[in-house]
């Protein structure tokens, strides 16, 4: 070990006096005395997040409102089959985000760890710029997002409580467990994802017994919705090329139950205990948690619900009553089952309020890592004696504002806008996200450390390949519906598209104000800076030994 890092020290300082790597400017005493007095000044987080949290957060750290209630919009639009085909083509799509994440965190789990901070280490320091502020303003409207349907699914019980007070008090707990310690983040979403499993596991076995008739008035559903309304709702065209558009269609809404979910993981990179063995850990189990909750997911809501269901959410417009119900719930209620379609709105009403939670952090340590990398001013550098960014939490607390504009414009309407301004940022984060891959799979190869990879995925890079040119054909496509006769709003134009020229604004002026480079050549990449630390790390790290079954199986999920 010691004579490869000897090797490979050689190696980068060879280089180094050909032509200095981008990151590292100043000699290398200076840069760390000077790394030392930031950090007396402002802090730094803390590894607070044990293996048993990330792995839950793994596995449920996001699972919200984009499965429970956005699906109930898609089924209506466009049918069972689009929105079950649509999951399982975009699960696919993720699990390649999710291995290229992991193995770029895995390899280097520095603190303030972000896409971003990978962007700029291995692409160019311009599109990092684009890609952080990008990633906070995603982040940020993603917490909105999910308070905002925490009202819609309180509306379910028609209290006569003011919508400002439910989301009053959402926020105000999701701002209250991420801005003392992060222990309290990982505590408080180890238990929310719990629940989240149960509760969704619980509802796969409610959907295969409700298929086979064994509910409470014995009606086998079987495919019958799949029959009768039918399994495609054509859109916008009769025909083929109506069933084209309405998979298409519930492909571009879909991707909002999986955005930037996966990027979760690297956020906690650089405070979680022994990053080189959970890391990867949970990027191999995130393939289980597309295929039971997702895939299976939606095609239990295909089987228990019509697509023609008054109940749901796109019902909200003609006034109907309880239209802000999960689909989950509805088809509960319609099975006849009493009461447990209340217990279930509960699980979540938690899951929304959980997702909150998660994105909250991950905004936060979002802004963190531009403030580190000189991308953000460094006031949200300052982290308290906990190791919490408490600025940078504040701040995102304060964009996630935009949520009360739900009391005058009605928590489903501005849930739905939210659904699309985020699923944009999105799909252009993840693009910048594989672009940053490719780069750093390249550097690995011209400096032969293609092997050290702590987690190797299959398929690479020609996973990565299909992924990125699948994601910028769905990004332009992304708001098709509005350019159809008699489809077209400004509202709805915007939604689908501001996010494309802010961050392309973004990139340009950096560009050109600081005339960085179109990007770094191989030679130059640093894939050495932090290394040698996650390798002492590695070499310290102590995986625990199980006694007995149980202990097996727990070391197991966690």
């Amino acid at each position: 070990m010691s004579t490869s890092n000897n090797r490979d020290l050689e190696k980068v300082s060879a280089e180094s006096s050909e032509e200095p790597l981008p990151v590292e400017s100043d000699s290398n005493d200076s840069k760390a005395s000077s790394k030392t007095d930031d950090n007396d000044k402002y802090g730094t987080t803390q590894r607070g997040l044990k293996s048993r949290h990330i792995q839950l957060i793994a596995l449920g750290g996001c699972i919200g409102t984009g499965l429970f209630v956005g699906t109930g919009a898609t089924l209506s639009t466009t049918g069972p089959a689009p929105l079950f085909m649509s999951f399982v083509v975009i699960s696919g799509v993720v699990w390649v985000v999710m291995q290229t994440l992991g193995e770029m965190s895995a390899y280097i789990p520095t603190a303030g760890s972000s896409v971003p901070l990978y962007v700029k280490r291995y692409v160019e320091p311009s599109l990092a710029f684009a890609a952080g502020w990008n990633y906070w303003y995603a982040y940020a409207m993603l917490v909105a997002s999910e308070v905002s349907a925490s009202a819609v699914i309180i509306d379910y019980w028609s209290n006569p409580v003011p919508v400002a007070v439910w989301l009053t008090l959402v926020l105000g707990t999701i701002v209250m467990l991420n801005i003392f310690v992060v222990s309290w983040y990982g505590e408080s979403e180890f238990w929310f994802a719990s629940i989240k499993i149960i509760g969704i596991l619980g509802l796969i076995v409610l959907g295969i017994v409700l298929f086979f008739g064994g509910g409470p008035n014995h009606d086998r559903l079987g495919f019958r919705y799949w029959q009768k309304p039918g399994a495609f709702i054509p859109f916008a065209a009769p025909g083929n090329t109506g069933k084209f558009l309405a998979f298409w269609t519930a492909l571009v809404k879909s991707g909002f139950a999986f955005i930037l979910s996966p990027e979760l993981i690297v956020l906690a990179a650089g405070e979680t205990e022994a990053p080189r063995r959970n890391i990867p850990k949970a990027a191999k189990r995130f393939v289980y948690r597309l295929m039971v909750f997702y895939i299976v997911g939606t095609l239990v809501i295909s089987v228990i619900v019509a697509s023609d269901d008054d109940l749901l959410l796109q019902g909200v417009s003609s006034g109907e009553d309880n239209a802000g119900a999960s689909p989950f719930v509805i088809g509960i209620k319609r099975a006849g089952i009493r009461a447990l379609d209340h217990i279930i709105n509960a699980v979540i009403l938690t899951s929304a309020w959980s997702a909150g939670n998660s994105f909250m952090f991950a905004g936060s340590r979002s802004l963190y890592s531009l403030a580190l990398n000189g991308q953000a001013p460094k006031i949200f550098r300052t982290c308290n004696k906990h190791g919490v960014p408490y600025y940078c939490v504040a701040v995102t607390s304060l964009l996630a504002c935009l949520v009360y504009l739900s009391v005058s414009g009605g928590s489903a309407n501005v849930f739905q806008w939210f659904v699309n301004l985020t699923t944009i940022s999105g799909y252009i984060a993840w693009i910048i996200l594989l672009i940053a891959y490719v780069r750093f799979r390249r550097a690995l190869e011209y400096n032969g450390l293609l092997h050290q990879r702590p987690h190797k995925s299959p398929g690479q890079p020609y996973v990565t390949y299909f992924a990125l040119g699948f994601l910028i054909v769905l990004t332009l496509t992304n708001g098709f519906q509005v350019f159809f006769p008699g489809k077209f709003t400004v509202s709805s134009f915007l939604a689908a598209y501001i996010t494309l020229p802010i961050v392309i604004a973004l990139y340009l002026g950096h560009k050109i104000w600081f005339r960085t480079p179109l990007s770094f050549r191989v030679h130059k990449i640093d894939v050495y800076t932090g290394k040698d630390e996650a390798d002492r790390l590695e070499e310290l790290d102590v995986p625990p030994v199980p006694k007995n079954v149980m202990q097996k199986i727990w070391f197991w999920i966690a």
